[in-house]
Parts: C-alpha cells; structure tokens; sequence
C-alpha cells in the first residue's frame, strides 16, 4: 500500500510517498481502507516534532479518517468487514490502510460522503466539549470565536447558534468574513495581522469591545492564540470562560490582573485528553452531533480535496494559515 511518509523531522516538503506493507490488526483492532483523511494543524506540528506526542519514524501523518473496514482483529465485536466508518487516530491517516482500536470507530451513515466522515470528529468533538463541558456556554448568552472561519472556528460558530448564543466571529480577511457568516455568525469582524505595537494592541481590544457589546463575551474560543489573546481578554464579561483551544499564532502570556479584573476562567481545551479519559462522555456529545447533522445545524465544510501524492500542500495551507473551513485528502 502507498503511505506519505515523515523520516525526519521537517516540513510538509520533507514527506514522501512510498510503498509500505499492508498493516495487520491485533486483538481488539480493526484495519481500516482509508477513503479520505482530514488535515488539522496539528499536522504542522507534529511532522516537525513540535506535538505532544511524537511517534516513532517513519510514520505517516494524519489524525483524523473515514473509511471502510477491511479487517476485523480477535475480540472485536459490532463491526464487520465493509462498515463505514470515522475515527480519530492521531497519525497514520494519510497511508491507504491503517489499523486503529475497535473503541476509537464511529459508524459513518450511509447518506454521508467520506470526505464529510472524516471532517467532522476532530474539530467539531473539539467545540462542543470546549463549549459545552469548559465554557459552560448557555441560551442567550454572547461568545467571541477568533479564528472563525477555520475548521474549529467554523464548527463552534454552528455550534454556538444550535446552543442559542450571540456569536461573533473575528477572522483576518473579507473572504473568510463570507465564511463565517455563511456558517450563521450573528457580527463578523475583520482584524488585521499580528505582530501588532502597544496602540493596535489597545485598538483590536477595542474593536472586539465593541463587537461584543457592553457587557462583554460571557465565552471567548480561541483556537489563534499569539498577540491575538491578550486584546480578546480584555473584552471578556465578568465571570466569562476563556477558552484556550490552539496556538497556531504562537503561545501568549496573558496578564493574570485581567483573571481578577473580571472574575473570569481560562479554560484549557485538550479533547484528546477528554476523549481518552472519559470515552463515554465523548460518546454522548458524538452521538449529539450526528443529530444536529441529521437536522441540518451543524454540517462539516470540506472547501479543498487533495491527492494522497499532494497532501503536503495542504498541510501547507494549514501552516499558513490559508485555509477556510476543512481540507480533505481523498485516497478513493
């Protein structure tokens, strides 16, 4: 089988295609022939060596995969050879075949394409436990999504409104301000490019100041991080939940008189954790978001579908923060 292949630390230009043999299950695993695999930043990093978690080379990267099952291991039981199905694997995605634990398999509904599959777990299973178990996000209250017209950013901005809340989306361009109103974000507003001097500091706090209103965002989602987190603080409502999603703008060091200032939280947001850890819980909040889908809330943007051979190309686009909404790789 054909797998792109990270052998040393670098970027996507250092990925190469080869011949690998097919993978077998152990017990408990299924292997699976993967139809399409999502590109999410972390991607970026851990290609470089810059993720939490750092496995052995070669390996192939891509987390996120829908697929068909090919082989069944011993002791698994509910899937059988030719289901559907979406996972979250945290590597090893961009390769034609993969192995991955039965416990770690959603079933893909039949009314659903691949590409759709396997754009929905990792961002929008990062949102609703972002929104609903850290930021305790209720009906009427206002929330800030920085980064809006990502693939995250887009799903809490679905999410938000299914939930009933004012959302606002900030994004860095006119083109991704269509996308995030698309997505049904209530005020869109344009910020421009970090690094930003004490004064445009002081006026991107203003501008998301006025774009949340007086009385602040009750929650801020923020998957940006860098020179954007200390502006988006600043506008947050007293006793507000600020949540840490993502740094693809670099970690920030936020001035904690503003926690005191405002009686407020900030939340960290590691879904993979909190999948792990409670997978029941996971379980309920998937089971959740397949019926938000069926209903027409909530519905994964897939904007690009790559090649297995051009799959570094995407992962570019994520480490330049090009994309809106979902990149897809397609190894139909």
């Amino acid at each position: 089988m054909k797998a792109l292949l990270s052998k040393a630390p670098g970027g996507p230009e250092t990925l190469t295609l080869e011949e690998v043999p097919d993978p077998l299950p152990g017990e408990g695993q299924v292997v699976v022939s993967v139809h399409a695999c999502a590109i999410n930043y972390p991607d970026v990093l851990i290609i470089e060596d810059k993720y939490q978690f750092k496995p052995p080379r070669p390996f192939a990267p891509g987390g996120e995969i829908a697929g068909v099952v090919a082989a069944v291991g011993e002791s698994v039981t509910g899937w059988s050879v030719g289901d559907r199905v979406i996972a979250v694997t945290g590597h090893g995605g961009l390769a034609e075949k993969i192995v991955v634990g039965a416990s770690q398999l959603f079933r893909l509904p039949e009314a659903r394409s691949f590409e759709e599959g396997a754009a929905l777990l990792l961002t929008y299973a990062t949102a609703i436990h972002a929104l609903l178990d850290r930021g305790n996000l209720r009906e009427g209250q206002t929330m800030l999504v920085l980064g809006a017209a990502g693939g995250v950013g887009l799903a809490a901005i679905e999410l938000g409104k299914a939930f009933g809340a004012t959302v606002v989306a900030a994004v860095s361009s006119p083109e991704k301000e269509a996308a995030a109103r698309s997505a049904g974000a209530d005020r869109v507003l344009v910020y421009p490019r970090a690094p930003f001097d004490r004064d445009q500091s002081k006026a991107l706090s203003d501008a998301f100041k006025a774009a949340v209103g007086a009385r602040g965002a009750d929650v801020i989602f923020d998957p940006v991080g860098g020179e954007y987190a200390e502006p988006a603080l600043r506008a947050i409502a007293w006793e507000g939940r600020y949540l840490v999603v993502g740094f693809p703008a670099g970690i920030p060091k936020l001035p904690l008189n503003l926690t005191l200032l405002k009686s407020c939280d900030v939340c960290g947001v590691f879904w993979g954790a909190f999948a792990a850890r409670d997978p029941e819980a996971n379980a309920v909040h998937v089971d959740r978001l397949f019926r938000l889908w069926d209903e027409g809330r909530i519905a994964p943007k897939v904007t690009e579908v790559f090649s297995l051979a051009d799959a570094g190309r995407a992962i570019s686009r994520i480490a330049a923060r090009q994309a809106i909404g979902k990149l897809v790789v397609s190894l139909a």
